[in-house]
């Protein structure tokens, strides 16, 4: 009896790997493909709504902060309850935020159905990485993690792609969203027949209590940090922004305090803290901050100040999407081949910060093939980055543990990518505002009371005006990619004191000890929390 449970997990093959992974990679695809896909289509909608560059960066934080807050609560539910249910359950939840923001006439009915679509985002990002770290061991790992990697790279390609043709269709911005429903039922569909994991019980007590604070916490602070010395709101120095911080920083830690008492946390801190993970979740933060915070005012750039279409913006991204795909799949392959993952990682903030520093050079007269290449750079950081990241934390911690432990990651990753999104957004309407002033003023027109940046409806403008605010644009998100690039340092500080630790060649830690330690308790209880799932993964 006790000599069964090590050998299901060495008899999965690639084929049957695949096949549990069809309809995970779908969904997956699909909630990629709707974080992206309103890339190009957000000025129009700006336009056709009537909202300012702090509704269009909120239209995306809205949806990061619900993934950010939400992505560690699936993680530990996915450690407790049926991982497939939970998959499904994602794709349910974001089908119905789809259709809400399809048929949104408003800004905040707009938000609200990117709060929805957030929360399923946040499952399905933390259930795909646990799934594939419950069936596949570390040293393979890399390859599959690849492979979500390539679908991650070809969602954010075709979503701004896709996006722009649906805009400059006759179908409208609408559909943007829509289009997301049929392929999150045909994901759905996909997952009933080939995603095959028998949900092992175990002792469930969810920390209800940590998942409110940590809720509470984040989303008062990305507030704050949103609407901080915005005029039409309040200054960085004032009540408001005192009582916003004070309060944030106490629920946060206060949820410290809880989390270190309650029996099964949210977040658990004695994987956060070890060394690995920690400095994992430092960069993925500034990774959050450099990915989000640069590439959402991407589209932005070619629309508003070089003047492209929806389709052409689209079009204008793809090197940087190529450069993403490529960064992530080959690094897989090779991380899984040789077992060695630290020096991609180092490699990926090294491109990552050089890519953002050249695109920090750019302005409204760059030519477009400089643009390309220097996002191209970008792509390819961010592709070594992202996934290799996730899988330095899985190689440290327990099969049980896997859910907690990468959606922690990708918790602190969305949580970056909300404050890069709110806090550059909130620089670059500052200082297109501060420009298109400078440039009227030199041209002779009167401006009223500093509110030259506050539309992003240039189609009715005057076209001197209208030059004007384009070139505004051009040259203030300039200062977006070179903030990222400073961030960016950060990740490459973090990684280069990453001990890195053989990638091990089975699904948890503890199969790799002597044969005499598999009589233990420990190890008998640690191998019936995992075997069933890889022997019914396997069929």
């Amino acid at each position: 009896m006790s000599s069964q449970p090590a050998a299901p997990p060495l008899a999965m093959t690639h084929r049957q790997i695949m096949e549990a992974l069809t309809g995970l990679l779908a969904a997956f695809f699909t909630a990629i493909l709707s974080s992206t896909i309103v890339a190009n289509a957000l000025p129009t909608i700006m336009s056709d709504l009537h909202g300012t560059q702090t509704d269009f960066a909120w239209v995306i934080t809205a949806a990061l902060l619900a993934n950010a807050v939400t992505t560690p609560i699936w993680g530990k539910l996915s450690d407790l309850f049926n991982k497939k249910l939970l998959v499904q359950l994602s794709i349910v939840i974001f089908v119905a935020g789809s259709v809400m923001a399809g048929l949104s006439e408003t800004i905040p009915l707009l938000l609200t159905a990117r709060v929805i679509q957030g929360v399923a985002m946040g499952g399905l990002t933390a259930l795909a990485q646990a799934i594939i770290g419950t069936m596949i061991p570390p040293r393979d790992r890399g390859k599959y993690s690849g492979y979500m990697g390539a679908v991650m790279a070809v969602g954010t390609a075709g979503g701004p792609l896709l996006g722009g043709f649906i805009v400059d269709s006759p179908l409208g911005w609408r559909w943007t969203f829509f289009v997301c429903v049929p392929l999150a039922v045909v994901a759905l569909i996909l997952l009933q027949i080939t995603l095959k994991i028998e949900h092992i019980k175990r002792h469930v007590k969810i920390d209800w209590l940590g998942s409110i604070l940590l809720t509470s916490g984040v989303s008062l602070l990305l507030i704050w940090v949103s609407f901080a010395g915005n005029p039409a709101y309040y200054d960085w120095v004032s009540w408001q922004s005192a009582a916003m911080v004070g309060g944030g920083v106490v629920l946060l830690a206060l949820l410290v305090l809880v989390e270190s008492k309650v029996e099964q946390p949210i977040i658990p801190l004695k994987i956060i803290s070890e060394r690995t993970t920690a400095l994992a979740i430092i960069a993925s933060v500034a990774v959050g901050i450099a990915m989000f915070g640069s590439t959402t005012f991407l589209g932005q750039y070619f629309q508003v100040a070089r003047g492209a279409t929806p389709t052409e913006a689209g079009l204008l991204t793809l090197p940087m999407i190529a450069g993403n795909l490529t960064g992530s799949v080959v690094s897989g392959l090779l991380i899984s081949s040789t077992g060695k993952w630290k020096g991609y990682l180092i490699g990926g903030s090294i491109l990552l910060i050089g890519g953002l520093g050249l695109a920090g050079t750019m302005d409204h007269t760059t030519e477009l093939w400089q643009a390309g290449i220097f996002t191209a750079i970008l792509g390819v950081g961010l592709g070594m980055l992202m996934q290799n990241l996730v899988l330095a934390v899985q190689n440290t911690v327990r099969a049980s543990d896997i859910g907690s432990a990468s959606a922690s990651v990708a918790f602190f990753r969305s949580v970056g990518g909300a404050i890069g999104v709110s806090v550059l957004g909130a620089v670059l309407s500052s200082r297109v505002s501060e420009l298109a002033t400078q440039g009227l003023a030199a041209a002779g027109i009167p401006v009223a009371g500093g509110s030259a940046g506050a539309s992003m409806d240039l189609v009715d403008m005057p076209a001197p005006v209208r030059e004007i605010m384009r070139a505004a644009y051009g040259d203030a998100t300039a200062e977006v990619f070179l903030i990222s690039a400073g961030v960016a340092v950060v990740a490459l500080i973090s990684v280069l004191f990453i001990k890195e630790r053989p990638l091990r060649r089975t699904v948890d830690i503890q199969p790799e000890t002597e044969p005499g330690a598999g009589t233990g308790a420990e190890a008998n209880a640690n191998a019936e929390s995992t075997t069933p799932e890889l022997a019914s993964a396997g069929r």
